[in-house]
């Protein structure tokens, strides 16, 4: 198969799952608050951070986190709402076995292709994702790296140096690192049998298997904590100076979809019944599609045909909650905190009383926010308009962010 025929294949894939590595103890990064992927940078746990760049991204399917047997209850503090998003491991004795471990648990999901990233990489960025997915092969795994930009040399036995390495060609490996999912366990499970425990990273197993590795663009910010000091960068990097002025932000959203032949309708997470159905090309659930556009405007990045256009056939039908979750995993990566939402549905019919308590609680697990944050008010249009000829149904969505404040001048 040539490579543009390995493209195309793997374009039609479903998502591409994610294992990410947090079992280790961090020892040299400190205890203060547990390992160092539970340590605090901008008042959030480091792994915290991880996921949310990981379940934000659209390409992103199963994630299993590896963690210690001893973090069950430290991973969930951390991770919140989204510890229920992901399937937690137990890790091995060491870090390739960990990620043997998490593989093994994909096994039932059969993906096509798995990135493993080590959870005290936060910084990760959803465009280096997006490279590093784009250069795996059915045959190929791929490697971001940086080029090495410091003069190498080489110890003496008697303590001095040796010899100056040339640098040239030589990379500093990062993660995520991506990986034709089969031969990738499978590179694993032999290793592990034969007792191979001195990898210390996955594209080492990949190149003792003779998988071939492409090197893609790294992240100079794509930095891996592991010293008390990199923790203390990290969180003045985030954090800054304590803010003084909050920086809290409104976003609006409206939308609106015609009716059409049809038994039920959607509104806000919850199927109900009536005697038409709303038109659109995934579940046409106006109230949650108005509430994606108020998310996304917090933080600038956009509406929902920015990053569910209707013309990608695979949006068709799907549940409105993606396109949600999606929004408000960018406003958390972005260092935002959910404050409330609030949506207005405007029809004639159905009735939209009865379902309300329904329709709060899914939202407040989509929003991992109380339920008193969250208001879900339905009007009328006295008869005016498309909707009082009941030609449709609109809504007007508004949500509050709080973000990281600014220090005054």
């Amino acid at each position: 198969m040539t490579d543009a025929s390995e493209k195309q294949a793997l374009a039609a894939d479903d998502k591409v799952a994610v294992v990410i590595v947090a079992a280790g103890r961090g020892a040299r990064a400190g205890q203060a608050d547990g390992p160092k992927q539970y340590q605090r940078i901008g008042g959030r746990a480091v792994i915290a951070r991880t996921l949310d760049v990981f379940l934000a991204h659209t390409k992103i399917g199963p994630v299993v986190v590896a963690i210690h047997a001893d973090d069950s209850g430290l991973f969930r503090s951390a991770a919140g709402a989204n510890a229920d998003r992901v399937v937690t491991v137990t890790g091995g004795a060491s870090r390739q076995d960990s990620v043997r471990l998490g593989l093994l648990a994909l096994r039932g999901h059969a993906p096509r292709r798995v990135l493993v990233h080590d959870a005290v990489r936060p910084f990760v960025d959803a465009e280096l994702i997006d490279r590093t997915i784009a250069a795996i092969g059915e045959r190929q795994a791929a490697l971001p790296a940086l080029p090495v930009a410091d003069t190498l040399k080489r110890e003496s036995a008697a303590g001095m140096i040796g010899e100056t390495v040339s640098r040239n060609g030589l990379h500093a490996a990062q993660t995520p690192q991506g990986f034709p999912f089969w031969p990738i366990l499978a590179a694993h499970e032999k290793a592990h049998h034969l007792g191979k425990a001195d990898f210390t990273d996955d594209a080492a197993i990949a190149e003792w298997a003779h998988i071939p590795v492409k090197i893609v663009p790294g992240s100079p910010d794509n930095v891996k904590l592991t010293w008390a000091r990199d923790i203390s960068m990290a969180d003045q990097r985030l954090s800054g100076e304590r803010p003084r002025f909050p920086d809290i932000r409104t976003g609006n959203g409206y939308d609106v979809h015609a009716f059409e032949p049809g038994d039920h309708v959607v509104l806000c997470g919850v199927s109900i019944p009536h005697d038409k159905k709303l038109s659109g090309h995934s579940d046409a659930d106006v109230g949650l599609h108005a509430l994606t556009d108020a998310l996304l405007a917090t933080c600038g990045a956009g509406d929902i045909g920015t990053h569910f256009p209707p013309s990608d056939p695979q949006w068709k039908g799907v549940a409105s909650r993606i396109f949600v979750e999606h929004a408000a995993g960018l406003v958390r990566a972005r260092g935002g905190r959910i404050a409330n939402a609030d949506i207005t549905l405007i029809c004639e019919a159905p009735r939209v009383g009865p379902h309300r308590e329904a329709m709060t609680e899914i939202l407040s697990a989509m929003l991992a926010i109380s339920r008193d944050r969250i208001s879900i008010k339905a009007t009328t249009n006295e008869k005016l308009g498309f909707v009082g000829r009941e030609e449709g149904i609109a809504a007007i969505a508004t949500a509050s962010v709080v973000f990281p404040g600014d220090v005054p001048e």
